[in-house]
C-alpha cells in the first residue's frame, strides 16, 4: 500500500446502540473491517460480541447507528435486498450449527442448493472441493453425530465457504476444542483467508490463538471499543484492559467481583431477603 493510502473498509460500524430490553449491550460502537484482513473482536462474555455479529448479518436492527456492507446500510434494506447481501456473507456458528439429520456433504451443499440453480454434477465438484480444503474429504458420508469436535468445526468452515463469501465471520471457533483441533482451526481461517481473498472477523475470548493469526484487534467492554491496534502489538500493549485481558490477570478494568455492598455488611447482616419476583 502505497504512502497516504487509505484501505477500502468492507464493513463500517458507527454509533451503534442496542439494548435486550432495559439491558444496554451496545453503548455507541465503533470500527472498521478493511478488505482482506483478519479482524479479532476480543472482549469477555457478555459485552456484545456476538450481538455485533447479528447486526453485521442483519438478524436486529440496532437502536441507534449504522451498520454498512459494500456501502450498504444493512438495516435499511428490505427483505430480498438483505437476502441477496447475506449470499456475500458466510458464517460459522458457536455451536457449528450442523444439520443432524444431514450428512457432512448435504450440510456443505445445502447453501448451494438453496442459493443456486448450479446442476448436481457441478455441486458435487463444488462440496469435495471444499471439504478438502479443511482436510475432510473422505469424511463426506458421515454424520454430524458421527464428528468429533474439531471435524464438526471443521465441516462447519466448509460450509461458511461454500458460496465463495466476500466476509466470513466465526463466532467463537475456538470455544470447547482440545489444543491440536484449536490449532487446526485456527490456522484453516488464516490460510483460507489468504488464500480466497476474503476478508474474516474472528469473535471469541481465546486471546492467545486469535492475536497469533489476526491482522487487527479491537477490545470490547461494556457496549464501546476500548482498545484497538495491529494485532502483534497487542502482546505487549501498556493499556491496562488490553494487558490485563491478555494475561487474564483478576484484577483490573475488568471487576471479578459482581457490584455489592462490603463484605462485611453481609456477614454482619441478620438475613439477605430474596427480591420479590
Amino acid at each position: 500500500m502505497s504512502l497516504g493510502e487509505i484501505p477500502e473498509n468492507l464493513v463500517e460500524i458507527r454509533d451503534l446502540h442496542f439494548a435486550y430490553g432495559p439491558r444496554e449491550v451496545l453503548k455507541g460502537l465503533n470500527l472498521s473491517i478493511p478488505k482482506g484482513k483478519v479482524v479479532a473482536i476480543l472482549g469477555v462474555s457478555g459485552s456484545g460480541k456476538s450481538t455485533l455479529l447479528r447486526h453485521i448479518g442483519g438478524q436486529v436492527r440496532p437502536a441507534k447507528g449504522s451498520v454498512k456492507f459494500q456501502d450498504k446500510i444493512v438495516h435499511e434494506l428490505d427483505n430480498d435486498d438483505l437476502y441477496a447481501l447475506r449470499r456475500d456473507m458466510g458464517m460459522m456458528f458457536q455451536v457449528s450449527g450442523l444439520f443432524g439429520d444431514m450428512s457432512v456433504f448435504e450440510n456443505i451443499a445445502f447453501p448451494m442448493r438453496e442459493q443456486t440453480d448450479l446442476p448436481d454434477s457441478l455441486i458435487r465438484d463444488l462440496v469435495l472441493m471444499k471439504l478438502n480444503a479443511v482436510g475432510l474429504r473422505g469424511a463426506h458420508d458421515l454424520m454430524p453425530s458421527e464428528l468429533s469436535g474439531g471435524m464438526e468445526r471443521r465441516v462447519a468452515l466448509a460450509r461458511a465457504i461454500a458460496l465463495d463469501p466476500m466476509l466470513i465471520m466465526y463466532d467463537e471457533p475456538f470455544a470447547g476444542l482440545d489444543p491440536i483441533s484449536l490449532n487446526v482451526i485456527a490456522n484453516l481461517i488464516r490460510q483460507l483467508n489468504d488464500a480466497l481473498g476474503v476478508t474474516s472477523i474472528v469473535v471469541t475470548y481465546d486471546v492467545s490463538e486469535s492475536l497469533k493469526i489476526a491482522d487487527y484487534a479491537y477490545f470490547i467492554h461494556e457496549g464501546v471499543v476500548v482498545a484497538e491496534g495491529n494485532a502483534a502489538d497487542m502482546i505487549t500493549s501498556k493499556d491496562q484492559f488490553v494487558h490485563q485481558f491478555v494475561h487474564a490477570e483478576p484484577d483490573g478494568p475488568v471487576a471479578f467481583q459482581y457490584a455489592a455492598a462490603p463484605y462485611t455488611e453481609d456477614l454482619n447482616a441478620d438475613s439477605i431477603e430474596p427480591k420479590p419476583i
